[in-house]
């Protein structure tokens, strides 16, 4: 959940506890569709299992220069950008910024004359500085070296908004204008704070209008198994029959598992419960530099220890098994050692919005440049992980309009405080990451290995994804900018059991916390999954609602028979150790 940039997801906010500060989450205050990174930062990271690396000035610079060195586009942008810049001087009607971008709703973009001829200026420099970028496509020999450019070109061309500047800003200004100057005064203190204590980045939400476990993570359950590495967390059943068979999820290492529990209503944990399933998830420790050399063994090793605390606890001879983001890459590396050594243990596996073929074309690929990921693997070698804030940043700078700029609007000129929004404080919860892990991730990332039969070995044994033949169940996002939905579905060809794809119409946060109600959810399901996503798609069935409701029905299909519900949680060597959420989820300690 491979660790962002964030955008909350789209829909309504769901009922819930108001958080300890008294203020209900915001249901409107945060972009459109906010999700997470950790994701937040700026050294190496995987969110959603992409492994990256720092995003730097000299970095940005390269790319821009890579968009711009081409002589003959060059010269015929700059003649274009010059004659419509004198069109919009003269008065022009084009090139007017887009109806849905709210940097320029403001009324003052369209009355004010000098405001609407700036606003005109800098689409028509946008639109050139992006066709420069589709004209190096053409020529460039590397779909990375333009995602590259891409990048870069973006954050320029975000960075130069008139709105961004308090004179460019006619809001802010008016407000600076009806509060006397004390919006400025905010906005100051506000800068201060963010220079001092998120590293000169604006902060996304006010990390301190929710507590996990009073307002986040409520859903009842124990936590029945604990050692260095996780938790396990068995949830109470909501229903007075359970389903034989139970399900172990697996969240990402990066960033807390409650993404998947924010608040009653909101939380995917619940609604697992509530229709039949006997549910146990992993809870991963933050890890600190004593733990650098935890590795993809070490934590494929803590899964197969949950799935026999989980057969033990309930007396099924398997599990079924569902991994988001990058615990989908985890998830994996245990399907594969599982198969080679004749273990049955799981039944079938689900895998929400988790890339294994880096082979794919993503903006990710933006951060593969060979030096980038030597920088941020030495980085993390030398502090002995890679810490949650300099995962966000990267994937923060994906998205710079949403993502950081949009705050720097709000915090820093218009003096208002970050937004409360419980997507936006788990995905300001981060954990880091070992070195090691860091590591192995960034060699998946560099050379696609994970996706190369034999070129990855986990718990001993060689990774072939094609000898996984559990039937699988497989998801996607339409607008996942890190998991590009295409990639998601090329797990479908990988892996050789019968398989099932679902498209999500949200991001990649927005997809997995998606409960139903929501009228504005949909997705698309289909038949059998071929070689061509795009086929795949134009003959798959729309749905409105999410993909929750169809998961469910598959997984239901493979849970066995209903039995009475569990009296009490744990067994006698399993006993609960404490209720959920449990310590890890808690766990504070600096790297």
């Amino acid at each position: 959940m491979t660790t962002t940039p964030t955008t909350t997801p789209t829909g309504t906010a769901g009922s819930g506890p108001v958080p300890r500060s008294g203020r209900r989450p915001a249901t409107g205050g945060a972009p459109a569709e906010q999700v997470p990174a950790d994701q937040d930062e700026a050294a190496g990271v995987v969110e959603g299992g992409e492994p990256v690396g720092v995003p730097s000035a000299a970095g940005v610079l390269r790319g821009v220069v890579a968009a711009l060195a081409q002589p003959g586009p060059v010269t015929r942008g700059a003649g274009r950008l010059v004659r419509t810049w004198a069109a919009v001087a003269r008065g022009s009607e084009e090139h007017r910024p887009a109806p849905r971008d709210k940097r320029f709703s403001d009324p003052a973009w369209s009355a004010n004359p000098v405001y609407r001829r700036l606003a005109q200026g800098y689409t028509a420099l946008g639109d050139e500085l992006s066709r420069l970028v589709d004209e190096y496509e053409h020529t460039a020999g590397d779909w990375h070296d333009v995602e590259r450019a891409r990048f870069a070109v973006g954050i320029l061309t975000s960075a130069l908004a008139p709105t961004n500047t308090l004179p460019g800003n006619p809001a802010a200004l008016k407000r600076a204008f009806d509060t006397g100057g004390a919006s400025l005064v905010r906005g100051l203190r506000q800068f201060a704070h963010d220079v001092r204590h998120n590293g000169g980045m604006p902060s996304q939400t006010d990390r301190s209008a929710f507590t996990v476990g009073e307002d986040l993570a409520l859903t009842p359950g124990d936590v029945v198994d604990r050692d260095d590495v996780a938790e396990l967390i068995e949830y109470r059943p909501s229903t007075p029959a359970v389903r034989e068979r139970p399900l172990l999820v697996i969240p990402p290492p990066i960033g807390r598992y409650y993404f998947l529990d924010l608040r009653p209503g909101r939380s995917f944990v619940e609604y697992a419960a509530s229709r039949g399933l006997r549910v146990f998830m992993v809870s991963w420790r933050n890890p600190t530099r004593e733990q650098a050399d935890w590795d993809m063994d070490t934590y494929a090793r803590r899964v197969l220890r949950a799935i026999d605390v989980v057969t033990d606890v309930t007396g099924s001879e398997d599990v079924n098994t569902l991994g988001f983001c990058a615990g989908g890459i985890l998830m994996s590396t245990v399907l594969n050692h599982l198969a080679a050594t004749g273990d049955h243990r799981v039944h079938s596996a689900s895998y929400g919005v988790t890339l294994l073929d880096f082979g794919t074309r993503a903006p990710i690929g933006a951060f593969s440049a060979p030096r980038l990921l030597e920088l941020a693997g030495a980085d993390s070698r030398r502090s002995g992980v890679i810490t949650a804030r300099s995962m966000g940043a990267v994937f923060s700078w994906m998205r710079p309009d949403d993502l950081v700029f949009n705050y720097v609007v709000n915090n820093w000129l218009m003096g208002e405080p970050p937004p409360v929004f419980d997507i936006l404080a788990w995905n300001a919860d981060g954990t880091n990451l070992p070195a090691r892990l860091h590591g192995q991730f960034l060699d998946v990332f560099r050379s696609n290995t994970l996706a190369t039969p034999g070129a990855l070995t986990v718990l001993g044994t060689p990774v072939d994804l094609g000898r996984i033949t559990v039937p699988v169940f497989v998801t996607g996002a339409v607008n996942d900018h890190l998991t590009p939905w295409t990639g998601c579905y090329r797990t479908t060809e990988l892996l050789s059991g019968p398989a099932t794809y679902v498209l999500s119409n949200a991001g990649h946060i927005a997809s997995l916390v998606n409960p139903p109600g929501n009228p504005k959810a949909s997705y698309w399901i289909g038949g059998e999954p071929g070689t061509d996503p795009e086929r795949w798609r134009a003959s798959a069935e729309k749905r409105t609602g999410t993909w929750w409701e169809a998961w469910a029905d598959w997984v239901l299909e493979r849970s066995g028979e209903e039995r009475p519900a569990p009296e009490a949680p744990g067994d006698a060597a399993h006993p609960p150790l404490e209720a959920a959420p449990g310590s890890y989820v808690r766990d504070r300690t600096p790297a």
